[in-house]
């Protein structure tokens, strides 16, 4: 078991444990505490099962995980460059010289 996994699980059942005992004692404050605890432990098991995952697809097959990166960072880099192509057009109003235009 991955220790990101054990940890969200430690997280997720204190989370558990924290809003049951602001329901037991009518405190939203620890209710909300509880639930937002325990939502990030299962996302901190989410993300241990999908690092999980990668690695290992990563072993299984290196040159299809290194295409999926080389596309990714081509997508990006395209994303990238036609976003900061065009800048900021100027102020097209005509000046007058008094101050107004």
């Amino acid at each position: 078991m991955d220790t990101n996994k054990a940890a969200g699980a430690v997280q997720e059942i204190t989370g558990k444990v924290q809003a049951a005992a602001g329901d037991l004692l009518g405190d939203t404050g620890a209710q909300a505490a509880g639930k937002a605890r325990e939502l990030g432990g299962k996302a901190q098991q989410l993300y241990a099962d999908t690092t999980a995952i990668v690695r290992d697809r990563t072993s299984e097959s290196p040159f299809t995980a290194l295409a999926v990166v080389g596309a990714l960072g081509f997508l990006l880099g395209a994303m990238w460059a036609s976003g900061s192509s065009d800048p900021t057009p100027a102020y097209r109003g005509k000046y007058q010289g008094d101050g107004r235009y």
